[in-house]
């Protein structure tokens, strides 16, 4: 299977997962809470078999970069959590390095 749609799923698992914790309450509500590790557990799987094929380096700056500005997107439709200006900034940065590790890097090739 292609590892960038791998890739791609192991990043909207975790997102899923993310934003249970979110309604696990601390841990406090049973069903969040499981459905986050098991969704968390096939994520990592996932994520796993695309190192077979894609550098280390790559896949985890796109797995998080992605995740992250997903996960805020969730939280601000989902919950109402409003980013503010130095948050946005932060979000903007993350969109740069990755951009800048999957266009300009030769490490991870």
């Amino acid at each position: 299977m292609n590892p960038w749609l791998l890739l791609g799923g192991s990043i909207g698992l975790e997102v899923i997962a993310t934003n249970l914790l979110k309604l696990s309450d601390g841990f406090t509500k049973p069903l969040p809470t499981i459905s986050a590790l098991l969704i968390y557990a096939l994520s990592f799987y996932l994520v796993s078999i695309v190192f077979r094929s894609l550098p280390v380096g790559l896949v985890y700056a796109v797995w998080c970069g992605v995740g992250i500005i997903l996960t805020a997107m969730v939280a601000y439709f989902a919950f109402g959590q409003k980013l503010d200006m130095p948050a946005m900034l932060g979000i903007a940065l993350i969109i740069s390095g990755v951009l800048v590790i999957n266009l300009f890097s030769t490490t991870n090739h």
